[in-house]
């Protein structure tokens, strides 16, 4: 069964809560060569890393992915601590200056307001919830990639349209390519004539000749070949385009191929007809390739 061409931008975003947590797991994908992966992940989370960038490597083949994710605890900040080192600190300080400043006694809240003395820490979760949150949180990340999903391959879809047109572009301009009547031996013939013409009226070559030069002038700018192997590469970009799955890189390539071919096509032209063809068909095949670019 083909599968749908998949672009490699898209974004994605799941949510969901625990006894004593919620959580948010944003994904986020745009265009890259391989597959990088980059985690950013809340404090204390570190441990589902590798498990998050295993899950995430078997879904995806391309694309450059940010996956952020951010937990908010019921009881965040809920439980206050003296730090008794810091107040120790703080109190010996207090002690050296009283000789030596006159000022009146601090307050309790004074000393409690200074920074380090107070710190507030989250109520702890017994060890079946942290478990609990731990799955609730990889159960979320899996939504976020099955949505992130369907959003690319929703891209892909509007990008493989686009990118039949181009090909069908193509076709037409191959089509014009070869049925230009520069292509001709009389044609190639009846231009040789001119430019002896122009070049000495007097000189005159026998026909046989002009024929041998005809046709050696004509074999220099056969294009059978290059319109004959753009043609092989139409028919296997719609077969990659109908097929989907991770074919950006294939595609990349034949569209180097086209440009390959249509550059050959301008360097053989003989008439500057055909030379204007061979250039909307490089215009033609650079529009492909910029959408080609985005396909995972």
């Amino acid at each position: 069964m083909s599968q749908s061409l998949a672009s490699m931008t898209g974004y994605a975003r799941a949510n969901g809560a625990v006894a004593g947590a919620s959580f948010i797991c944003e994904i986020k994908s745009v265009n890259s060569r391989g597959l990088d992966i980059r985690l950013r992940l809340a404090s204390g989370f570190d441990s589902l890393e590798s498990e998050i960038r295993q899950l995430i490597g078997k879904i995806l083949t391309r694309g450059s992915i940010t996956c952020n994710l951010s937990v908010e605890r019921d009881g965040a900040g809920g439980h206050v601590l003296v730090n008794e080192q810091a107040l120790a600190t703080v109190l010996a300080a207090m002690g050296k200056l009283s000789g030596k400043i006159v000022a009146s006694a601090p307050s309790l809240d004074g000393i409690l307001a200074l920074k380090g003395v107070l710190e507030q820490r989250d109520l702890p979760m017994t060890a079946a919830a942290e478990e609990a949150l731990g799955n609730a949180i990889m159960e979320g990340v899996s939504q976020a990639l099955v949505d992130l999903v369907l959003a690319r391959r929703q891209e892909g879809g509007r990008i493989a349209t686009v990118l039949l047109e181009r090909l069908d572009e193509i076709e037409n301009l191959i089509a014009q390519a070869e049925s230009h009547p520069a292509r001709s031996r009389d044609a190639i013939l009846a231009r040789l004539r001119q430019q002896l013409d122009e070049l000495a009226g007097d000189i005159t070559l026998p026909e046989d000749r002009l024929a041998q030069e005809a046709l050696l002038l004509a074999t220099k700018a056969d294009i059978r070949e290059e319109l004959d192997r753009l043609v092989a590469h139409l028919g296997s970009a719609r077969q990659l385009i109908a097929g989907g799955g991770a074919v950006g890189r294939r595609l990349d390539f034949l569209a180097q191929e086209f440009n390959r071919e249509a550059n050959t096509l301008c360097s053989k032209s003989n008439a500057v007809e055909l030379t204007s063809i061979g250039l909307d068909l490089k215009a033609a095949i650079d529009q492909l390739r910029e959408q080609v670019q985005n396909i995972e």
